[in-house]
């Protein structure tokens, strides 16, 4: 099969993206690392790092025949489930806020949940590629794949990462829709689920105290409310235009660890209106691009791969930004290429660069075959 040149158009916007990205951790972060660390480039120096290697990686993966990569997927698979279990033992995996998410190598930290996203993506895609007609049968078709999904998100939940579950369960029912699983099936799966999740939603004392702030955050402002009524104050103060970039009031520990899943508010209240909504539109550019892609693949792996990678970062941004403009309870939800943290960013790169390779053998006057692969 002929091999083009990448997608122009979503190499461009990443780079845009990942360019306003690293300039908004370092304006977010200067003042919360210089009185931590008695650095403020600190943050800005990991991200920067990271985005190095991510870009390298990148451009690596973009190159390299994603039908190949995806042969390694139940390898990926069985690793990352793997890790999801080391981390959460004590001794092997760092315990920070009273969560299990993290190995510490000192000079480097790693989330295994970052790798378990695009495992699941690659392993989900290469299997029903192979055999997506058994979707079409409850037991013996769909039940394996969820079987897979419960034991990610049981990990997951004793780390605990919820918006991990979320995005991963999210992301892999899509897949499993597009490959063909019928939508009365997912309806009755749903109908446990939601009571289920409302439970979870209730049964913690802090998580029930993020539903009751969402319907009311100025009911406790100094309190459970005092980080997303800041955030607000963030985004109405930039008005039309914005403070400018660096000169934020709000990140002056009016919100707690600026650079992290609340960075959006900073970035709407140095950048405005104006430079918010130009974010939204590059993300927009580049989930567009991902769909062009995932409708115009030769073959059904690469259309399940794009939807895949496409999915995970509209997921995303969707939901950051409704967190942190108040429309549903907080959650800690990174904003893609944003949101300071090393393996989320070059894992999320990776994800990019097969999407990059994909688009190169988009366009063909023939396609693939159905292969076995």
């Amino acid at each position: 099969m002929r091999r083009r040149d990448f997608d122009f158009w979503i190499f461009v916007t990443v780079l845009l993206l990942l360019a306003l990205g690293v300039s908004m951790v370092y304006s977010a972060s200067s003042y919360y690392a210089s009185r931590k660390f008695g650095n403020k480039e600190y943050y800005l120096i990991r991200q920067l790092i990271w985005a190095a290697i991510g870009i390298v990686a990148m451009l690596i993966v973009s190159r390299i025949d994603y039908r190949r990569l995806a042969q390694f997927s139940p390898i990926l698979m069985l690793v990352s489930i793997i890790l999801l279990i080391l981390v959460r033992i004590p001794g092997i995996g760092s315990n920070v806020n009273n969560a299990w998410r993290w190995f510490n190598f000192g000079f480097m930290s790693f989330q295994p949940s970052e790798m378990a996203k695009l495992s699941i993506i690659l392993f989900f895609s290469f299997s029903l590629s192979k055999k997506n007609e058994m979707l079409q049968y409850f037991w013996k078709g769909l039940v394996p794949y969820l079987l897979v999904i419960g034991i990610i998100d049981a990990l997951l939940m004793l780390q605990p990462h919820y918006s991990a579950t979320i995005l991963i369960t999210g992301v892999s029912v899509i897949i499993l829709f597009v490959a063909g699983a019928k939508i009365w099936h997912l309806i009755l799966l749903a109908i446990p689920v939601i009571p289920l999740g409302i439970y979870f939603a209730v049964s913690e004392e802090y998580r029930l105290k993020r539903v009751l702030t969402f319907l009311d955050p100025f009911e406790d402002p100094t309190d459970a409310g005092y980080q997303i009524i800041n955030s607000l104050y963030a985004i109405g103060s930039g008005g039309i235009f914005g403070k400018g970039i660096g000169q934020s009031m709000q990140k002056h520990l009016y919100i707690p660890e600026p650079h992290t899943d609340f960075i959006f508010s900073i970035a709407a209240e140095e950048l405005g209106f104006i430079g918010a909504t130009t974010i939204l539109l590059l993300f927009l550019v580049l989930i567009w691009r991902g769909i062009r892609i995932a409708m115009h693949a030769p073959d059904t792996l690469g259309s399940l791969i794009a939807v895949g990678i496409t999915s995970l970062i509209s997921l995303q941004v969707i939901v950051n930004v409704a967190v942190v403009t108040s429309s549903m309870p907080v959650t800690g939800m990174p904003l893609p290429f944003f949101t300071a943290g090393g393996s989320s960013l070059a894992f999320l790169l990776v994800g990019i660069g097969m999407l990059l390779n994909i688009s190169r053998y988009c366009g063909n006057k023939y396609r693939l075959k159905r292969e076995k692969y």
